[in-house]
């Protein structure tokens, strides 16, 4: 065992300039080595001593998975600090809770977070590690070793007092370990397929995601690509491109991922059903569609988080990958047993590995010994001591022949969702016994098709749309993982009680078991919007009417939405942001939105019905244009042909509201009058810019020139493939549609955003000679996703001389005005940016 976890920074320089993480925020990709991790702990570790904060006191980290996240967490490791470390997103109250119970000396956080919290202690945005000064020593605290203190972990789920799980160092390497030597075993295999990628969709204040993303990797020098939009048509294309070996994710993602190649796939359930009985070879041959669109690199799902149903596990199993699962808990460090990778036993969640004592009480009770387990919780303000060696889980299961346990429910109350959760149960009932007519509340586990779901069964005094109401009230009390979704009302005077008049919680359960889908039964309207949603969340509610609740009548989480908000997209060509569709909470409200009524899938057409794009229509998005010999000649003809012509035919004047200084890449916006506003803006931008712009182009335009059609005659049509090639060359034109793929362009305007071109787009979306209209909407989300700084110009006189028709050949009248960098405050909404973006340009037209 290593003496402790600051050993792995050593790992990190050794790494030096390997890939370590790849954060795909918003439409950007951000590269990290491993050089660069030690670094910021470094840097971070020196910030502490700045602070005079000691070891053992507490920092509170809270924010989105990133680079800097894990920089700060080693930092504290390697000054031997205490972390709490908080899901991003967790609620506010829970988070001052938390700080109220662990005093930190330092919250770190995102700069959202941390403004909400209004805590009293001092803070540190996560951004802003790089900005610090470079260590002076790499030195490890003289007394780290493997019994200090290192986080505290509170488990998502309890609105009552906090209890935080204590690990130390020996319990994180009582797991890391045996993986580590069992690692050895095949490290001369791991050469040829090297680097490992994996594709990590969990939250690092979970252990489950700590092991993926925080342990593992750097024992197989493997590179974690983080992203945090859990939608199937993202997370399959990702996997393609970035060439993912594996995929770890909680039952819910994986659940979704099948949905995903189900409405790909029309006879894949029939393929399924033939395959079975193959042997691996026949099922990968079978199934080798669905292995080029996920890519030949890509292998195996490591599952965790929650219990996994089997016939999911079927699925993935038969069209050829593997399926790892562990099973563990935050009070056992992670791991206490795991499938082995080439040993997989079917339906069982591995054995145990070496250093767990493990056996299975009277009652089927998973009980657990050994390093791994934590012998202390934060309680009261303190460190509480736990006095028995042995875990009682909680958590009910068999063991085979060969050692294998298969895992067979849950023997406590806590309700684990398919997305990993905690849910109480009584911390749902106590919200749902304060509304009206509620008399009493059971919450209880309940089988979906995507897996355990929490179930709540009412005594209510009044009708059941009474009963709705009261549901809806409690749910806008609760966190949205712990929101009621499936509910019944409870068809006899009283629940069954024991002597004592305890709630027989058992029967109350089977009951559900037999009655909670029976609302559920009907099949999806002839209705698109209906169709779509039932699709994602899996069942279909008998009442179809605007008043249709999407969390309590369609089941929808907040997974579910997200999914929802991609195919809208992509189907309809509507782009809604997260916080726009969080706000809509019927089926009417939703409709609104999508400014549609109640339509069938045959009134809906081409705008809603699932359509592939076909070769001829598909949107292409070049990137040849950034090859060096098309970027050399593009400079060349921008300095030695444009700008001259410009010059002599326009000769407009150049005004600078203020100093550029050297921020790039930049988003470029402007207004929209002419075909020639393009060139009249690079004519005006400082060469270090003009020279590296990507220019945002209406995609039906492009489309026309490149398939030859729309030009007025043949000749023209004839000509305008040349026209499409020597536009894209010398100007770097992509497309950006005006109905639909907005995300495939605005992914591409991240890759050149990447790749240190600044782009150009007109937020009008149009031309427009009567002055400035009104910015697209979509501008705002863009900004937000590229976390960009902003740079307006503004083409002055081209209106006035439109309007009056009047010579603007060297006129004198047109200027162009470049006004200052905007850097967009994080915490706006995309309605505010463009509200913010529009007013800027008027008023630097005015």
């Amino acid at each position: 065992m290593r003496p402790h976890l600051g050993t792995l920074v050593d790992d990190f320089r050794r790494l030096g300039k390997a890939t370590a993480i790849v954060l795909y925020r918003g439409n950007r990709r951000t590269v990290t080595s491993y050089g660069e991790l030690a670094s910021m702990a470094e840097r971070f570790a020196a910030e502490l001593v700045r602070r005079g904060i000691g070891t053992g006191e507490r920092v509170l980290l809270w924010g989105q998975n990133s680079a800097e996240w894990i920089g700060v967490f080693f930092g504290c490791v390697l000054h031997g600090v205490l972390i709490v470390p908080l899901d991003a997103g967790g609620g506010v109250e829970f988070a001052r809770r938390v700080a109220s119970e662990t005093s930190p000396k330092l919250i770190v956080g995102d700069h959202g977070l941390i403004r909400a919290l209004a805590a009293s202690a001092p803070h540190f945005v996560l951004d802003t590690v790089t900005n610090l000064p470079q260590a002076k020593t790499t030195a490890h605290v003289p007394d780290l070793s493997l019994d200090m203190p290192l986080q505290i972990l509170f488990t998502s789920g309890t609105t009552s007092e906090p209890k935080g799980v204590v690990h130390t160092h020996r319990n994180v390497l009582a797991s890391v370990a045996p993986i580590e030597q069992e690692i050895q075993k095949y490290s001369k295999y791991e050469r040829f397929v090297h680097p490992l990628r994996f594709l990590h969709t969990l939250p690092l204040s979970h252990v489950f995601g700590q092991f993926m993303g925080l342990w593992l990797p750097a024992l197989l020098g493997a590179e974690v690509h983080f992203e945090s939009r859990l939608q199937a048509p993202r997370l399959a294309e990702l996997i393609r491109r970035e060439r993912i070996s594996v995929l770890a994710a909680v039952p819910r993602v994986l659940d979704l991922m099948r949905s995903y190649l189900l409405g790909l796939y029309a006879q894949l359930p029939q393929e399924i059903q033939a395959a079975q009985g193959e042997s691996v070879w026949k099922r990968w041959w079978r199934f080798r569609k669905i292995h080029r669109l996920l890519g030949l690199k890509f292998w195996a799902f490591v599952c965790g988080g929650a219990s996994l149903p089997a016939e999911l596990e079927s699925f993935w199993n038969t069209l050829g990958f593997a399926l790892i699962q562990g099973y563990g808990m935050t009070e056992t460090t992670a791991l206490i047993t795991l499938n082995h990778p080439f040993k997989i036993g079917k339906g069982t969640i591995g054995k145990a590995l070496p250093g767990r004592e493990v056996r299975i009480s009277d009652e089927g009770e998973i009980l657990v010994r050994g390093d791994m387990v934590s012998t202390a919780t934060w309680q009261q303000g303190r460190m509480q001591r736990s006095a028995d060696s042995w875990l009682a889980t909680g958590d009910l299961a068999c063991s085979d022949e060969q050692g294998q346990l298969q895992f067979l429910g849950r023997k406590s109350q806590v309700i684990v969702t398919p997305s990993g959760l905690n849910i109480h149960p009584e911390d749902v009932e106590a919200v749902l016994q304060r509304q009206a007519g509620v008399r009493a509340a059971v919450v209880v586990p309940g089988q979906t098709a995507s897996g355990t779901e929490a179930m709540a069964v009412l005594l209510f005094q009044g009708a059941r749309e009474e009963a709705a109401q009261a549901i809806r009230q409690a749910n806008a009390e609760l966190a949205e993982y712990q929101r009621v979704r499936y509910w019944k009302l409870w068809p006899e005077l009283d629940f069954p009680r024991t002597s004592t008049g305890k709630i027989q919680r058992g029967k109350v359960a089977q009951w559900m078991s037999a009655h909670a889908l029976s609302d559920t039964s009907a099949s999806a309207s002839g209705d698109a919007v209906v169709q779509l949603i039932a699709q994602i969340a899996r069942s279909a509610p008998d009442d179809t009417s605007d008043n249709a609740r999407l969390d309590e009548d369609f089941h929808l989480d907040s997974l579910g939405r997200v999914q929802l908000q991609s195919e809208i997209e992509q189907r309809m060509g509507i782009m809604l942001d997260e916080v726009a569709l969080a706000r809509i909470k019927t089926l009417g409200e939703l409709r609104q939105a999508l400014g549609i009524g109640a339509i069938s899938i045959k009134e809906a057409g081409a705008s809603a019905a699932s359509i592939k794009p076909t070769a001829s229509t598909k949107t292409v998005y070049p990137q040849w244009p950034w090859v060096l010999p098309i970027h050399a000649t593009r400079i060349l003809f921008l300095e030695c042909v444009m700008r001259p012509l410009v010059r002599l035919l326009a000769s407009p004047r150049v005004e600078r509201v203020a100093p550029l200084q050297a921020e790039l890449p930049v988003l470029i916006i402007a207004n929209h009058v002419t075909a020639y506003d393009g060139a009249l803006v690079l004519y005006a931008l400082p060469p270090k810019i003009r020279r590296h712009v990507a220019i945002a182009m209406a995609a039906d335009m492009l489309d026309d020139y490149r398939h030859a059609r729309g030009q007025g005659n043949r000749i023209l049509n004839l000509l305008a493939p040349l026209a499409y090639w020597l536009i894209t060359a010398l100007f770097n034109v992509f497309p950006l549609p005006r109905s639909a793929g907005f995300r495939a362009s605005f992914a591409h305007m991240g890759k050149a955003l990447d790749r240190g071109y600044s782009i150009l787009i007109f937020p009008e979306g149009h031309r427009s000679s009567r002055g400035l209209q009104h910015f697209r909407s979509g501008i705002g989300l863009l900004v937000q996703e590229s976390e960009a700084t902003v740079l307006p110009v503004a083409l002055r006189g081209l209106s006035e001389l439109k309007q009056s028709r009047a010579r603007w050949f060297r006129s004198g009248r047109l200027s162009i005005r470049i006004g200052e960098l905007m850097r967009i405050d994080k915490s706006l909404s995309a309605e505010e940016i463009t509200a913010l973006l529009e007013n800027k340009l008027r008023a630097m037209l005015q």
